[in-house]
């Protein structure tokens, strides 16, 4: 009889470890399906956002045809005039490194008229784009914009990635989502480098976050090569590492800092011994495009004129539009205790962003702080969670009408940029 009870002991023991184990498979599955879903909602709304996008920059393509045809010349086609819109502004300059590399020397007092006036611009993007011209056919135009098509898709996914890491799978599909629709991601289909950032910064935090600390530090560096806001992410690597080193006295986690900086003084490096002169890039930024530093007076000037004269300028509406967001994703972020890492380098972006003279708050700057869009999206109640019903449809409803205001903002900017109605 003892012999019979201590054999169904051991049986109890072994089919409560059998349910336990499948209990756990099948949590383990359900998570996966449920981020697969999170998925395909996210990239099913990148890709109305990026259809969004052009068809705002095919209003822009009839309004030249029409202009054409009443002045009695060739209309252009519509490919053309939607290409040309996705390359103006700064694309123009990308595709001019594309094209001709950087300038050999730099003229005196140089206006943003002349080509040489490139120089200000950062290389990773352009010679990426070089790169994938040679294997993609159809020209430098369609390896820029592809490029970004892809990027910004990936961009997208680590966004989600690092929502789901923090917070939750249903916060991941939020945040992929506001992320596709957010007014400023009209750069992920412009010839512009926030895309490249954008996935070099989602990757070395969610390697910051990891403690993979040479990793980290290189993709940081490839990312200050990319855009000058890249700097960011040595701020975040140090705050990265400050925390290693108080927490666990992980001496290693200094290599970040150390690495990431290079790309940033590489790149002033090379366009100094190809222009030769020092300190070429800073008076390019000075001269051509007459940049200083206002320490956030100009984006308060920008706000007040807006609210005093709200029709009285589109760049004002934009730099006030921006500042009330960054308020509010601000004040989610605090709610929702965003990571010290995540909160240091949208910190060093904001900072970034209000200190220029002449361009300051902007959508598409605010939208590499992209950490910020994951805590608006955390904070967001989720209504499924909710027992009060009557609640949860209004948090639904004021979900579903941000998500529609953002895609209509989505389209504005994208035709206001097509018309050259204001810098973006």
């Amino acid at each position: 009889p003892h012999r019979v009870a201590a054999l169904l002991i051991r049986s109890r023991a072994v089919l409560s470890q059998v349910d336990d184990a499948h209990g756990a498979i099948t949590a383990i599955d359900d998570d996966r399906s449920r981020w697969i879903r999170a998925l395909l909602v996210g990239l099913a709304a990148y890709v109305v956002s990026r259809m969004c996008v052009v068809a705002a920059a095919g209003v822009r393509a009839a309004q030249l045809a029409v202009d054409a045809r009443a002045d009695g010349t060739p209309e252009p086609s519509a490919f053309e005039t939607i290409t040309n819109v996705l390359t103006s502004w700064d694309g123009r300059w990308y595709l001019e490194l594309v094209r001709r590399g950087y300038p050999d020397s730099i003229p005196p007092d140089i206006t943003y008229e002349q080509l040489e006036a490139r120089a200000a611009f950062f290389p990773v993007y352009p010679w990426s784009v070089r790169a994938l011209d040679v294997v993609l056919p159809g020209g430098d135009t369609v390896a820029a914009l592809a490029l970004n098509f892809v990027l910004g898709a990936i961009a997208l996914v680590l966004v989600g990635l690092i929502a789901r890491r923090l917070y939750s799978i249903s916060a991941a599909a939020r945040a992929m989502t506001l992320f596709a629709v957010f007014p400023g991601s009209f750069v992920l289909s412009f010839a512009y480098s926030e895309a490249t950032l954008i996935v070099l910064a989602a990757a070395c935090l969610l390697l910051l976050l990891d403690e993979r600390w040479i990793l980290a530090g290189v993709t940081a560096a490839v990312a200050t090569g990319a855009r000058p806001n890249g700097i960011a992410l040595v701020v975040a690597c140090a705050v990265a590492s400050f925390i290693a080193i108080r927490t666990s006295r992980d001496w290693r986690s200094l290599v970040a800092p150390v690495l990431a900086p290079i790309g940033f003084i590489g790149f002033q490096w090379y366009v100094d011994r190809t222009a030769g002169e020092r300190g070429a890039w800073f008076r390019v930024q000075s001269e051509a495009w007459s940049e200083g530093t206002s320490f956030g007076v100009t984006a308060f000037t920008n706000t007040a004129q807006f609210i005093t004269n709200p029709l009285g300028s589109p760049t004002d509406a934009l730099t006030a539009l921006s500042v009330v967001s960054l308020i509010a994703m601000v004040y989610c972020a605090w709610r929702v205790r965003l990571s010290w890492i995540l909160s240091a380098y949208s910190a060093a972006i904001i900072v970034l962003m209000l200190m220029p003279e002449t361009v300051t708050a902007r959508p598409r700057f605010l939208f590499t702080a992209f950490p910020l869009i994951i805590a608006l999206a955390a904070w967001w109640p989720d209504p499924d969670d909710d027992p009060d019903h009557h609640r949860a449809s209004w948090d639904r409803a004021g979900w579903d009408l941000t998500l529609v205001l953002c895609g209509a903002g989505l389209v504005a900017v994208t035709g206001l940029y097509g018309v050259f109605g204001a810098i973006p």
